[in-house]
């Protein structure tokens, strides 16, 4: 049997002693000591609370310490001084003076603001819960596959446009985009002649990498759509937009396609997580709003019916 080693107790001493070095270097821990020596101090030289007093007493728990250290370390990446601590610390006392006081005031009863801003956290609280649940690959992917259109890539299209404007031809306009046309049969797309057919345009000339929405966006539906079936390679036309008429070229054409689930899982997942905190929220108002019953008062007809509102400036009542 193989002899103790004389140095391992020594090295095992000094591993303890690093590991414990590097701990109580931690930043979190200072503050934590520092809570826990204040909380001490605190509850020895102060009297503990009467119920008058409890109405009135602000407490932070170490859990909400935690919550602001950590919330500085998420913003800043480093832990926050014992200064910038001090003031986070007198920024939530307060936030907490000022609720409650306006709570004492009734500044919530019939707040529409206030009122506005408690029904969303119901809906957050609601969406939390179903955000809470992971799903796998296999659950996304049969997702994936029932709403595959909403992943579609669009096509693709890069085109020269030359521009001839009705406001300068008039009714000559469609003609001479046919003319120029004819001209330009067999061309390159950047010959100088082309250039000089054409009147100027406000917009661009040449638009690459552009999708059917990009270039309907631009020039409306029906030149886009037009501009999709063209040809690659050549001049064609004239195609009609809410400018007046266009010859254009088309360098290249990327036909759309559906990707693979793999090329879109995290976007696939996103909007899972979003139909799914929708889901749960709509079912969750629909428990609450079934406890509930509303009663209406019994509204005109029509419009004309309707009580007329005072004239503007003036102190009348509704009548």
């Amino acid at each position: 049997m193989p002899s103790p080693d004389p140095a391992q107790p020594a090295r095992q001493r000094q591993f303890n002693f690093i590991a414990i070095s590097r701990w109580l270097r931690e930043p979190l821990l200072h503050f934590l000591l520092l809570g826990a020596a204040l909380f001490v101090a605190w509850s020895y030289f102060e009297p503990g609370p009467t119920p008058d007093e409890t109405a009135t007493e602000i407490r932070l728990t170490p859990d909400d310490v935690l919550a602001m250290w950590s919330f500085f370390n998420s913003q800043w990446q480093r832990a926050p001084t014992p200064e910038e601590f001090s003031r986070m610390v007198e920024n939530k006392v307060r936030e907490e003076v000022l609720y409650r006081e306006a709570i004492a005031m009734g500044l919530d009863k019939d707040d529409t603001i206030v009122k506005r801003r408690m029904a969303q956290k119901m809906q957050f609280l609601a969406e939390d819960v179903a955000a809470a649940y992971e799903p796998d690959d296999a659950e996304l992917e049969a997702w994936y596959a029932a709403n595959a259109d909403k992943f579609a890539l669009p096509g693709r299209i890069s085109f020269r446009q030359l521009y001839f404007s009705p406001d300068q031809r008039g009714q000559q306009a469609h003609s001479d985009a046919q003319a120029a046309l004819d001209t330009l049969a067999g061309q390159a797309v950047d010959t100088e002649q082309a250039a000089s057919l054409g009147d100027a345009f406000m917009l661009q000339d040449y638009y690459a990498d552009r999708t059917p929405e990009q270039v309907a966006k631009e020039f409306g539906p029906v030149f886009a759509q037009a501009v999709f079936l063209a040809e690659t390679g050549s001049w064609q036309g004239p195609i009609e937009s809410g400018f007046g008429w266009h010859l254009v070229f088309v360098d290249s054409f990327i036909p759309g396609r559906q990707p693979a689930f793999a090329e879109v899982a995290p976007e696939v997942k996103t909007a899972w997580l979003a139909q799914r905190k929708t889901e749960a929220w709509d079912k969750a108002y629909d428990e609450m709003r079934a406890r509930y019953t509303v009663t209406l008062p019994v509204l005109p007809e029509s419009a004309d019916a309707m009580p007329a509102l005072p004239a503007a400036g003036g102190d009348q009542a509704l009548q």
